[in-house]
């Protein structure tokens, strides 16, 4: 039975993250284990919007270290082919009068005390940037120069090809069946290729997390939950890459939208989904009256998008906790087991500086940025992470 010093549930965003963070730390006997491959799994559904724009101020934090590394990604990795794909076109956030303006002016004001550069735009700046919107309604207006969007398929990948060049070992169509934990200590893994001895597993399951916690015999709240993805086509209103990503705290749903190959846009809702009973990453089904539902809040913001029409559309599957954020750390009551799961719609904005993280925990070290706030322990203490906008993908 070979023995690694670490193994790696997952090889997603996440996962490739960790593993290429880990080999960055020095460490030399890892293992990466995956069911499919490399970032087919959850990470390919990702829509790739780049932001620091949290009301969680945990998050921002976790947001701006990652900035950092997809600004300069092909350095960080020490890969001068290494790309994500980023297109840099800045991020819009709009609350009209209502409960969400102030949930957005206290949340501009933390990230600006966190040191992002951040604008607040008239209604006449934001139609220069986003021609194709109209802002009638716009009590507040953020913006958010330096974001814009990217692709997390290549950034699993590049993570990835990386982790490979710094000594991992990564197995593909290799499933896991169970951790082995023998007097509360790890031990090794069970898998569909062997068993492998380890005393440190770094989990990266996303929403197989409920197997872990099958496997542990300890409560993991998280739920997989399908959302929808549109890709609207209008002859008549472009939406370029130069026009900034963009999220409507106006709508009912809290739109937001980018652009997606240089002239549609990419349409989805940033509240709750569609509960699934179990962990699946095939296509679901898309109803027509959820697109005539979505068609009609963009054609409130586009009006020119009234006439438009669906030129793709696809689901993906969120891993979502409780507040919707994620768990990230040591499992109480386990030795050798860190868990980052429940990433609620977040992981791939945040992948760099969570592998870091995750990596820096499992191997002992400080971590940049306190684990505490993610603590599994806070769905039992109370202390949840609660965004000021209510339950969806803007925490």
């Amino acid at each position: 039975m070979n023995t690694y010093d670490v193994v790696v549930i997952g090889a997603g965003v996440i996962g490739s993250s960790v593993a290429f963070h880990l080999a960055k730390f020095g460490a030399k006997n890892v293992l990466v284990l995956d069911r499919g491959t490399i970032g087919a799994g959850t990470t390919s559904q990702s829509s790739g919007i780049l932001r620091t724009h949290y009301s969680v101020k945990e998050n921002v934090e976790l947001a701006r270290h990652s900035w950092q590394v997809f600004n300069n990604f092909a350095e960080y990795l020490g890969d001068d082919e290494a790309s994500c794909g980023m297109v840099k076109c800045g991020y819009m956030i709009v609350a009209p009068e209502g409960d969400k303006l102030e949930p957005l002016r206290a949340s501009l004001d933390q990230q600006r005390e966190q040191g992002i550069p951040l604008e607040t735009l008239s209604q006449a700046q934001a139609r220069e940037l986003l021609p194709i919107a109209q802002f009638d309604d716009a009590a507040l207006i953020g913006y958010e120069p330096e974001a814009g969007f990217a692709d997390a398929y290549l950034v699993a990948t590049s993570f990835a090809r990386a982790a490979r060049r710094g000594g991992v070992t990564i197995r593909e169509n290799a499933e896991v069946n169970r951790v082995l934990i023998e007097n509360g200590k790890v031990v090794g893994v069970s898998t569909s290729i062997g068993d492998f001895k380890t005393s440190m597993v770094i989990s990266a399951q996303n929403i197989w997390t409920p197997e872990l916690a099958g496997w542990t015999g300890r409560e993991l709240p998280v739920t997989p939950e399908r959302h929808a993805v549109l890709a609207l086509e209008c002859d008549v209103a472009k939406y370029t890459f130069s026009m900034p990503v963009f999220k409507d705290l106006a709508s009912p749903g809290m739109l937001y939208c980018r652009s997606y190959g240089g002239s549609q846009m990419l349409v989805s809702e940033g509240v709750v989904g569609e509960s699934l009973a179990a962990a699946q990453v095939e296509q679901g089904d898309i109803p027509m009256d959820y697109v005539v539902e979505v068609g009609a809040q963009v054609a409130e913001r586009f009006p020119a998008y009234e006439t438009s029409g669906i030129a793709s559309s696809w689901t993906g599957v969120y891993d979502v906790t409780p507040d919707w954020n994620p768990v990230l750390g040591k499992l109480p009551g386990i030795e050798g087991l860190v868990v980052g799961y429940g990433f609620s719609g977040h992981g791939f904005k945040l992948s760099p500086t969570v592998g870091r993280i995750l990596a820096q925990e499992a191997l002992g070290m400080p971590t940049d940025v306190s684990l505490a706030p993610y603590s599994i322990e806070r769905f039992h203490t109370g202390r949840l992470l609660t965004g000021k906008y209510g339950l969806g993908a803007v925490s």
